[in-house]
């Protein structure tokens, strides 16, 4: 009895859903030919837009900022790519500029030593200097010429500004040198003022030679120019050794207290001058 009433009710059912239906459809077709015709719908479709509007934003929200993070993280790494690349030509461009100042700096002390040279009546020759005495107690050198090119033990050598040593020894094709500036050493100056000569004596440090020989009462002054007198024969006359820094005359000494810095900065030389002049040569051939 109760199957046969879900049965009825069931196929009642059936006709009232199909009747739905047609009517539904009817409206459609209804709408669309008004919708068609007279436009009668565009408000409602404006206002279904501006409801559903903001649910598309937010379902587009996602793919959205996926799609801006993986674009911000392809500019950001080409950016660090263009940086990193920046950065290298940057540090080539800097060690290209210190070796183009490198250069310009050997060019200026070339130039120097080619204008002293047309200034210099004496047979000169242009050496570098190969190598410095690691001992702090002895300021010699090795020059890259020795005695196949004429060089010969005692030879004065000078530079751009002035005087800075003599050969020591020498080699078939290197020679060994003192500068003025090594304890050892000393070397006949004068005055280039009045002519008042005096021995200087190299102090171990390259910017300071000491005046030790001259009396309380001598006629020398802060500033005076020291040049070679040419006594002994090693150096010409006539060439700069070095300025007069201070003068200190002592009460009751019986010298005064004087010394003076090289012309030429001795712990930066690299490109050097050896004189041959005629007094020198007939010697070193005797």
């Amino acid at each position: 009895m109760i199957t046969t009433r879900s049965s009825n009710t069931h196929l009642a059912r059936i006709p009232a859903l199909g009747v739905r239906v047609l009517a539904l459809m009817a409206l459609s077709l209804l709408l669309m030919m008004l919708d068609h015709r007279q436009h009668h719908l565009d408000t409602v479709r404006r206002v279904i837009g501006a409801t559903v509007y903001p649910i598309l934003i937010i379902v587009d929200a996602p793919f959205r900022l996926w799609e801006w993070l993986a674009e911000s993280t392809a500019d950001r790494n080409e950016l660090q790519l263009e940086v990193g690349r920046l950065q290298a030509e940057r540090l080539l461009t800097r060690a290209r500029l210190q070796q183009l100042t490198a250069l310009r700096a050997e060019n200026d002390r070339l130039r120097d030593l080619l204008e002293a040279r047309t200034q210099i009546r004496d047979e000169i020759r242009v050496a570098k200097i190969m190598a410095v005495d690691a001992n702090p107690y002895r300021h010699n050198i090795v020059i890259d010429i020795g005695s196949r090119d004429g060089v010969y033990d005692g030879q004065a050598i000078i530079d751009a500004n002035g005087v800075i040593g003599q050969v020591l020894e020498t080699g078939f094709a290197t020679s060994q040198a003192i500068l003025i500036s090594d304890p050892s050493h000393a070397l006949p100056v004068e005055v280039n003022r009045n002519g008042l000569r005096t021995i200087a004596n190299g102090t171990g440090e390259f910017d300071r030679l000491d005046l030790p020989f001259l009396p309380n009462n001598a006629d020398i002054r802060e500033g005076d120019l020291l040049v070679t007198s040419g006594l002994g024969g090693a150096f010409p006359a006539g060439y700069p050794v070095a300025i007069v820094s201070s003068v200190n005359r002592i009460p009751q000494a019986p010298f005064a207290d004087v010394t003076a810095v090289p012309s030429s900065a001795l712990d930066q030389v690299r490109e050097i001058m050896l004189i041959w002049s005629a007094n020198n040569a007939a010697v070193a051939n005797d």
